[in-house]
């Protein structure tokens, strides 16, 4: 056997241990010098069944994959890329698709005819391939969890920072809000006004009316305090069954008692349908003014202070806006 011969035998047992196959094309005559038989034979083809010319070969590849491994090709032959390597499904005898991969290079032929030879390995990548399909399944069934969580997430978020029955900060919200507006206010000089807003006499209404119409008129008034509020500055929570508190950062005590005297009659003028009759419910709300101007307070006193307002409210007749210290 001579050396040719031998070195022969060497590359293909280093080729059959590889998993490699290799091919060879005339990119003159485009004619098909050797033949990938051991993927075609994979694929279930026999030899009289495998192609000729290049062509032909193209019939075998995934419509999608085809202009694909001809851009690769091109990109080769043209001088961008040192050497053609690409990603491609052929389609079995079965009618299956199989993933494959090619390496190629154009190799010097003889000086009258320069790169005519194509020469390159083909093999089957096909359980890498499903295992990364099956990886990015994964990985977007845990997108869509981790974004249904974060969901869940804000939602809880939002529920543990609202008030269920009308949708307003609650009590904690409003405290941990409140510390933070009055060392601001502190900080920038600014003024900070609150309004305790409470509905007069509400027991009256859940005795004669029931609890169900006594949640309609909370929510009636709920939704009076929410449309004074500035978006993104003012904060409107309810504090206790009847009871709402609205804070005002940067509004002084006119202001805050003007916009408090506004919410007075507006929900004066509400009425709450009680029955299919056509019974109506009519309610007013009494209003205690404080504000933090130039002095150091912590958010609990100012709403001390806006509470002692809201009694004196009270003991006037109700249905009024008192300022703390007779303001």
């Amino acid at each position: 056997m001579g050396e040719a011969d031998l070195n022969k035998e060497r590359l293909e047992l280093a080729l059959e241990a590889a998993g490699l196959d290799l091919w060879e094309n005339n990119l003159l005559t485009g004619e098909v010098t050797r033949k990938a038989m051991k993927t075609l034979s994979e694929l279930g083809y026999s030899e009289h069944e495998m192609a000729a010319y290049v062509d032909e070969i193209f019939q075998l590849f995934h419509p999608d994959d085809v202009m694909t491994v001809k851009n690769a090709v091109d990109d080769h032959l043209s001088g961008r890329t040192p050497q053609y390597c690409c990603e491609f499904r052929l389609r079995a005898k079965n009618g299956t698709w199989i993933w494959y991969a090619n390496y190629g290079k154009v190799m010097d032929g003889d000086s009258d005819t320069p790169g005519r030879r194509f020469i390159g390995v083909t093999f089957n990548i096909d359980d890498r391939k499903r295992k990364e399909d099956e990886i990015a399944q994964i990985n977007h069934q845990l997108a869509e969890q981790n974004a249904l969580l974060q969901n869940c997430n804000a939602a809880l978020e939002l529920l543990a920072a609202c008030d269920s029955l009308t949708g307003l900060a609650n009590r904690r919200t409003l405290m941990e809000l409140g510390d933070k507006e009055c060392k601001r206010a502190e900080r920038f000089s600014h003024s900070l006004s609150l309004l305790m807003v409470d509905i007069d006499l509400f027991k009256s209404v859940n005795d004669a009316w029931g609890h169900l119409i006594g949640d309609r008129v909370i929510c009636a008034v709920a939704d009076a305090c929410r449309t004074r509020t500035r978006s993104g500055l003012d904060t409107a929570a309810r504090v206790g069954g009847e009871e709402f508190v609205i804070v005002l950062p940067e509004t002084n005590h006119a202001s805050a008692r003007v916009l408090a005297e506004s919410l007075c009659h507006t929900v004066a003028a509400q009425h709450v349908l009680a029955n299919d009759e056509g019974a109506h419910v009519t309610f007013t709300v009494s209003i205690g003014v404080a504000t933090l101007e130039g002095t150091a307070l912590s958010f609990e006193q100012l709403m001390n202070n806006a509470d002692n307002a809201l009694y004196k409210a009270k003991q006037a007749g109700r249905n009024n806006v008192q300022g703390f210290n007779g303001n």
